[in-house]
């Protein structure tokens, strides 16, 4: 399901369904609701109670696009109540909204910026406290999740493999066009398990999401991708934040006190492989909102986190194989055919008014979007031919140069032995960092630019 722009009469009566509902379940009045100006639905709410208190509600919404391996929000609802009743710090949740679907939770006080936190020393300490947390999830009792529907892996290939097998059939249902890059990756880790991994844990997946406040965690949030599998999952993730949302302390010395916690020894080859694998099905999340967008998606930021997420997949699958990548030369632009237009198409954009924050929103993701084009406009051709002079080489005989170039890549990656590993990763490194090279000071290739593969001690 995409997202679709509502009239103001619309929005106003889906404001009213949810007032009312939030009033069932707190048994209070709503004297204030707020709509969050982002790509997801999500309000702020205040209730008056009985007392004459306010209580303060946040309702998480539904993404309202086909982007994700659990779409029910009642699983994610679920899995907060039972981590709230073990004692980890989570939104207290009220209830579920059927009509608009959301998530009716207790709005939780603080911030993620860690760059706000008083000093050093306190962001440390915050890191050091969401360690503490999750090495509590983790080792939470996985029957109460079973219970509400959470698959439970046993073998050290289910465990392993957990969040592929969840993605791949989004993945297979989306796929519209050749993916040789995460056909490539996915046959590496089928082929690279950590067989010693045989106690699954409850793991936040998508992990490094926390509230703090005054030096103090306050919650941790997002756990719509949760699920149980290896517990190393959730410090791979957490370490896949630190280009864009540092944790406030290095994840060596995080994985460290991890280690300290939680009593279970570190293991640097495990933690890579299941960074190499959420890279994978991230990337796999978004090739139908990239390859056929839907209408009222949030096209400029599923670019930017696709472009992002691929360099990052190469940047650890290239540690985990353990060879050295050399970096292509700097792409020279070629004239821009539709300069003039682009142009055009950038002032039309500026000049259109903006009544509100979210038609605000939508005019700066069109203005992203017509960036972007213009450099796809002014180097697309060049990038396509350089891939293919590589896949020529790469191919050989096997090469059409008539034929639809990924097409051949991705026959060629589900086919090749071991020995093409290193060749394959450099075809599709030379591919991802050109891309970046070009897009990098775009609105849109700029989290790309900023990605970083953090070095981790053992």
């Amino acid at each position: 399901m995409s997202q679709t722009k509502l009239s103001a009469v619309d929005e106003q009566e889906r404001e009213n369904k949810l007032s009312r509902r939030v009033e069932q379940l707190t048994g209070g009045r709503v004297v204030k609701i707020e709509r969050q100006p982002r790509w997801r639905p999500a309000w702020f709410l205040e209730v008056e109670t009985n007392s004459g208190d306010i209580l303060k509600v946040h309702a998480r919404g539904d993404r309202e696009s086909d982007v994700v391996p659990f779409p029910e929000l009642k699983r994610e609802a679920d899995i907060l109540t039972v981590l709230e009743q073990h004692g980890i710090p989570v939104p207290h949740i009220y209830g579920m909204c059927d009509d608009p679907v959301a998530i009716i939770m207790a709005t939780v006080p603080g911030t993620r910026d860690v760059a706000k936190a008083a000093d050093d020393e306190q962001r440390r300490a915050i890191a050091r406290q969401y360690i503490d947390a999750i090495a509590a999830m983790h080792k939470v009792p996985l029957a109460p999740f079973v219970e509400r529907g959470v698959e439970l892996p046993t073998t050290a290939d289910e465990i392993a493999l957990a969040g592929l097998k969840a993605y791949l059939p989004l993945y297979q249902k989306h796929k519209v066009k050749p993916e040789p890059l995460i056909e490539f990756a996915m046959r590496w880790l089928k082929s690279n398990v950590p067989a010693h991994r045989t106690t699954p844990g409850f793991i936040a997946f998508d992990a490094g999401q926390f509230l703090f406040e005054n030096g103090k965690l306050t919650a941790l949030y997002d756990f719509e991708f949760a699920m149980i599998g290896d517990p190393l999952t959730d410090l791979a993730t957490m370490a896949m934040r630190q280009s864009h949302e540092p944790m406030g302390e290095t994840t060596s010395n995080l994985c460290r006190y991890y280690a300290e916690v939680s009593g279970a020894p570190f293991d640097r080859k495990v933690f890579r492989y299941h960074h190499a694998l959420f890279s994978t099905v991230a990337c796999m999340q978004f090739v139908g909102a990239v390859s056929n967008p839907q209408p009222g998606d949030p096209h400029d930021v599923y670019s930017e986190w696709s472009l992002a997420l691929r360099r990052s997949l190469l940047l650890v699958l290239q540690e985990c194989m353990g060879v050295e990548l050399i970096a292509p030369a700097a792409v020279v632009a070629s004239t821009s055919r539709n300069a003039t237009l682009m142009t055009m198409l950038a002032d039309a954009v500026e000049h259109i008014g903006v009544a509100d924050d979210m038609q605000g929103q939508r005019k700066n993701a069109a203005r992203r979007l017509v960036e972007y084009l213009a450099k796809v406009d002014q180097y697309g051709a060049e990038l396509e031919r350089l891939e293919r002079a590589e896949a020529r080489q790469l191919l050989g005989d096997r090469y059409d140069a008539s034929a639809d170039l990924d097409t051949q890549m991705e026959t060629f990656v589900q086919s090749a032995g071991p020995e093409f590993n290193q060749p394959l990763l450099q075809y599709f490194f030379n591919q991802i960092t050109r891309r970046v090279q070009v897009y990098g000071e775009t609105g849109i290739g700029l989290s790309a630019a900023h990605v970083r593969l953090e070095a981790i001690e053992d």
